[in-house]
């Protein structure tokens, strides 16, 4: 009888204790922040190690100022804004809690219609803010050999829905990197090692101000 309500005992400190281990994962899970990187090559990181590509660079650069972060690089090399819809609705089953979107390069680079561009990412924006996710919105910027007011219209488009949907936008992803052949893979359109340290560092001025600071 003694030994039956000993085990009786012993199960029950183990059932707190799986309870407790249960909670702390949950808690811990509940303050990390989920930022997913929504974009194309310039994202993904083409030509070098992903791990040297900005997002990388600032989940690193994130968690050592103290942030508990987990960054997903969701860039895939060829994306246009036409994507952007479904990609979104495919992320939003790990719950995001910021949505980096940086779609819109390749649409410039072929010529796209700057409006069908808006309408897309308008749409996936709204998506997001439905569903209480943030919204940081990286501006793009094409040559002038596209025209003066295809650039115009294209640089402006990134703007205009920063206004109209109330989000932060980084003016432009490629500021201090773009049309430098330092910064640069051969290409001359893909960032090196170098130009993703550039944009990881711009990238953090823009969206560590908007991360909660972890209180481990």
């Amino acid at each position: 009888m003694k030994s039956h309500t000993n085990h009786s005992k012993l199960w029950i400190v183990c059932l707190f204790a799986f309870a407790l281990m249960g909670w702390s994962t949950l808690a811990a899970a509940q303050t990390q922040t989920t930022v997913v990187f929504l974009g194309d090559s310039l994202t993904e990181g083409y030509g070098i190690e992903k791990s040297q590509a900005f997002p990388a660079l600032f989940d690193n650069k994130a968690k050592a100022l103290g942030y508990d972060l987990k960054v997903v690089n969701a860039g895939i090399s060829g994306s246009t804004t036409a994507s952007s819809m479904s990609r979104m609705k495919w992320y939003l089953r790990i719950k995001p809690d910021i949505v980096v979107l940086a779609l819109g390069a390749n649409d410039g680079l072929r010529g796209l219609s700057t409006e069908e561009m808006k309408k897309n990412l308008g749409t996936t924006i709204q998506m997001a803010q439905d569903r209480g996710i943030q919204v940081l919105l990286a501006g793009m910027q094409m040559p002038p050999n596209y025209g003066i007011q295809y650039t115009r219209d294209f640089k402006n488009a990134f703007f205009e829905l920063a206004e109209q949907y109330k989000v932060p936008i980084i003016p432009f992803l490629l500021d201090g990197v773009g049309g430098l052949p330092e910064m640069n893979l051969p290409d001359g359109i893909h960032p090196n090692e170098e130009g993703h340290k550039i944009i990881a560092e711009l990238v953090a001025k823009h969206l560590l101000p908007l991360l909660p600071k972890s209180q481990s």
